[in-house]
């Protein structure tokens, strides 16, 4: 295998920089994954231990190995974490642990200098970041929060459902995460679940006589939004009930338009059947905190034993690299994505930062490949 004077950094040992830097040692390039945990697939370490891929197993390997039969269609989290651990072994993969870049300069020719943790300066020829999309959980700052005496945490915190047994739960947030750690607790025990929801979800069924979502969006996502938003309003009133009886009506705005928007559809996986049963409650949103009460956006107040918010995260980019113009939106995300390189910074690759419907796994597996192609053609153009 040749090697270059300078290796190729890729930051985060996740799926993205996983296949990333097996893509580029697939071309011959030396790629050193830089992962601030102690293992791989950290984040997929921490989720909630009901977690499945909502992407069937086939559209979500990465580059170079299959996921094994014996996960299932939808593969469970623990067994997402054998895969990453496995796919790391399996390529060799040249990987740092243990210590966090905490800022990229420019050398100004293409190449980078990394400043990591303990004072290490590292020196590259370029870089890859992937972080992750789900990097810095975001908790609201609702008035009065500070003062809530029952248990708050972010959804990130969560784990399953036993320490909430015969307790009063209000989950905040109705997108996927949320959606599941409602049912989760619905039926692991929760006395009283409710869902607070700002904007009513678009929900799809994950597989509809066997064909799963992940294709269809994989085939609209090329076509004119108002003609997806069409199909997804047809599809949804054969597919999915109506629930405005029970609080959740459908949405005003269409599918795809949400999409281009940063919210996916929430794949139902129980959630439908826990609403039209009572198990999980669809209220308001939330307002803010006084005293033991939470206070609803229409005016109401409950007073749940536990909150757990299921918020999102932040991509937390702007210690990294937000120091370099240009290279963040004003939402922090990068704005340009897979083979593409800031025009004022050469050598610079971002993976892992968006959430599309034809699948985050298969995206990153395809980014792989081209940023590997990019890095090998920036490696051998000219420097001054």
């Amino acid at each position: 295998m040749t090697t270059q004077p300078r290796p190729v950094y890729v930051i985060g040992g996740g799926p993205g920089g996983l296949a990333a830097a097996a893509a580029l040692r697939a071309r011959g390039v030396r790629a050193v994954v830089v992962e601030k945990s102690d293992d791989v697939g950290a984040s997929w370490r921490r989720h909630y231990d009901r977690l499945r891929l909502h992407t069937t197993r086939r559209l979500s390997a990465l580059p170079g190995l299959p996921m094994p039969r014996r996960f299932g269609r939808w593969v469970a989290r623990a067994d997402v974490v054998r895969y990453l651990e496995k796919y790391a072994e399996f390529h060799e993969l040249e990987i740092v642990t243990g210590v966090e870049v905490t800022r990229l300069e420019s050398d100004g020719n293409g190449g980078w200098t990394l400043h990591a943790t303990g004072g290490r300066v590292l020196t590259a020829a370029a870089v890859v970041v992937a972080t992750g999309y789900n990097h810095t959980p975001g908790l609201p700052d609702w008035p009065g929060r500070d003062a809530y005496p029952g248990r708050l945490l972010h959804a990130a915190d969560y784990r399953d459902p036993a320490p909430y047994a015969g307790l009063d739960v209000l989950v905040v947030g109705a997108g996927n995460t949320g959606a599941e750690i409602a049912v989760d607790l619905a039926e692991g025990g929760a006395a009283r679940v409710r869902l607070a929801v700002r904007t009513a979800p678009h929900i799809v069924r994950r597989s509809t006589a066997g064909w799963p979502a992940q294709r269809t969006g994989i085939l609209v996502r090329r076509l004119p939004v108002r003609l997806v938003d069409r199909l997804g309003a047809l599809v949804a009133k054969a597919s999915v009930p109506d629930l405005s009886a029970y609080g959740l009506p459908r949405p005003a705005t269409g599918l795809y338009s949400r999409v281009k928007e940063g919210a996916i559809p929430v794949q139902d996986v129980g959630l439908i059947d826990a609403v039209r049963a009572g198990r999980v409650e669809p209220v308001a949103a939330v307002e803010g905190f006084e005293g033991p009460e939470v206070v609803l956006a229409d005016g109401s107040r409950i007073t749940p034993d536990a909150v757990v918010a299921a918020t999102g995260y932040r991509r937390a980019l702007e210690g990294l690299v937000g120091g370099l113009d240009g290279v963040l939106d004003e939402r922090g995300r990068p704005r340009t994505h897979g083979a593409h390189t800031p025009a004022q910074a050469p050598g610079l690759y971002f993976t892992g930062f968006s959430n599309p419907i034809s699948g985050m796994f298969r995206e990153m597996a395809r980014d792989a490949e081209k940023i590997a192609r990019a890095v090998q053609r920036h490696l051998r153009a000219p420097r001054c």
